[in-house]
């Protein structure tokens, strides 16, 4: 058998036996998964998996983007701080929040999701409440800087647990879904602030105090309950069978995924996603999604209020462009799924993002400006699960994965140190400089998902070409160069190099 004949049949999802002594690299050959009913167990897997992580992370927008609401119940008069001062609180949390993001991916490797995660999220909850008694610019640093350390590990982490259920083609959907909880938590946390604020005076503390305290309460009554009720990865679930484990395995294998099945830490991995261009690629594409990101989440209501609505109204009007944004997000992960070419979508939504914020800095006009807003949160809250799902498709090797959207997302958090910056009180209403600045983001955003895209093509046909061909042993290919590594069988080679076999095939 040639080697080309065994590439095509793996790449078609075929189990491939190459010869009678080979590794087959089927995971458990003696289970019969032929009974398994494949629509059935992805709906019950997506109930498991999906709803809980999206109140997750519902909690940690929330909580993180809460503070925007308090400043507007007068937090900042109250706490006797200038507006330097607390665009320097935004800012110190930041910091932690992308630093610990790669190695909080690898701790959540190495132990289980269930036990890592929830560990974290109670940590940020007790730090959330403590928000609420805090008297001074001092303690308001000091638990700003927590509170980024211990909320760093969940997206990133959701990010690459959902992608060890998934194939790439069902990804977008579900990361779309789980992702619009963002966009739930912009418009709930205006509602929900606006609703908090007239316990003003209850035991003795201001309003703001108490979106503080009750919002990081329920935090932590979630962290309990979700050391039961999150599951693990799917050789381990306890709500599937031996054979629907397998079953899972098979399916993620037979779609690139060849980790699936279980990988051992090697710092190779590492280092293998630190080399790889990909990477540093993908770094600039969440760099152009996530400086906005932050921006527009802690500045919305902000700017709303500059348009000349007071502190309530103007939380209550920035819930229908939240709203906008949960109806785009869902839409276009599900977009994304089917159409396969997550490039145009990328740079279609980047677009939509340049038009909106070049009409905020131009526009002196309320309507048009607060029409520009829903542009800004078209572009924005869409393009991450997008941007997700097509980085995590294209990198395989579990922990290799790991670190790359760990130092993906690491890197686009950490520009939010920047983006916390950039609407200060001396350029209201307009905040021309600010939007000036997220506009550049977004550019860079545009460039990096063009530069992904050309590059991945180059790439694939380089392959199609059998530029990248390994040696196999006991196989005739006149493309074979010991350049691209030696092996026993196409199973080894697709294991041990992950998405640089030359059989592994890049998502557009």
């Amino acid at each position: 058998m040639s080697i080309e004949t065994a590439l095509t049949k793996e790449l078609k999802g075929q189990e491939v036996i190459l010869e009678p002594s080979c590794d087959t690299g089927i995971y458990c050959p003696d289970v019969d998964t032929s009974g398994v009913d494949e629509r059935k167990l992805m709906r019950r897997i997506d109930w498991h998996i999906v709803p809980w992580l999206a109140l997750l992370y519902l909690l940690n927008f929330l909580d993180r983007g809460n503070i925007g609401n308090a400043k507007l119940y007068h937090m900042t008069d109250d706490l006797h701080i200038s507006d330097k001062q607390y665009l320097v609180a935004l800012t110190v949390f930041f910091f932690p929040y992308s630093l610990f993001e790669p190695p909080s991916n690898v701790a959540l490797k190495k132990l289980r999701p269930s036990l890592w995660l929830s560990f974290i999220m109670l940590i940020w909850g007790i730090v959330m409440t403590l928000h609420g008694v805090i008297q001074s610019y001092a303690g308001l640093i000091a638990l700003r800087f927590f509170l980024g350390l211990a909320e760093a590990g969940l997206y990133p982490g959701i990010v690459f647990y959902m992608s060890c259920w998934y194939k790439r083609t069902e990804l977008g959907t579900r990361v779309g879904v789980f992702f619009s909880s963002a966009t739930i938590a912009g418009a709930f946390s205006g509602l929900l602030a606006a609703a908090i604020s007239n316990m003003d005076g209850v035991g003795g503390k201001p309003g703001w105090a108490w979106i503080f305290i009750l919002e990081g309460l329920f935090t932590v009554v979630c962290a309990v309950a979700s050391f039961w009720i999150l599951q693990d990865f799917p050789d381990t679930a306890k709500f599937l069978s031996d054979t629907e484990r397998v079953w899972v395995i098979r399916r993620l294998q037979a779609d690139m995924k060849f980790s699936a099945g279980g990988e051992s830490f090697k710092m190779k991995y590492v280092w293998q996603s630190l080399s790889d261009w990909k990477t540093w690629i993908a770094m600039g594409i969440y760099m152009g999604f996530d400086g906005p990101l932050f921006a527009f989440s802690l500045f919305t209501p902000t700017i709303i209020s500059q348009l000349g609505f007071k502190a309530t109204a103007a939380n209550l009007l920035s819930v229908p462009v939240y709203a906008w944004a949960c109806i785009m997000t869902v839409v276009i992960g599900f977009l994304g799924d089917r159409v396969k070419t997550r490039a145009y979508i990328n740079l279609g939504l980047f677009g939509t993002g340049l038009v909106g914020y070049i009409i905020l800095i131009t526009s002196t006009n309320p309507s048009l400006s607060y029409f520009a807003v829903y542009l800004a949160a078209s572009a924005i809250y869409p393009t991450i699960p997008n941007s997700v799902a097509w980085v995590a498709g294209n990198v395989e090797g579990s922990y290799k994965r790991s670190a790359t959207l760990g130092m993906a997302i690491g890197w686009g958090n950490l520009n939010g140190a920047v983006s916390a910056n950039v609407y200060r009180a001396v350029d209201k209403p307009w905040y021309r400089l600010g939007h000036g600045i997220v506009l550049a983001y977004i550019a860079i955003g545009w460039l990096c998902s063009l530069a992904f895209y050309v590059l991945l093509r180059r790439e694939n046909a380089r392959r199609e070409r059998g530029e990248r061909d390994e040696v196999i042993e006991g196989m005739d290919n006149k493309h074979a160069d010991e350049k691209n590594g030696r092996f026993e069988s196409v199973y080894a080679a697709r294991v041990e190099k992950g998405d640089l076999w030359s059989g592994f095939r890049y998502s557009l």
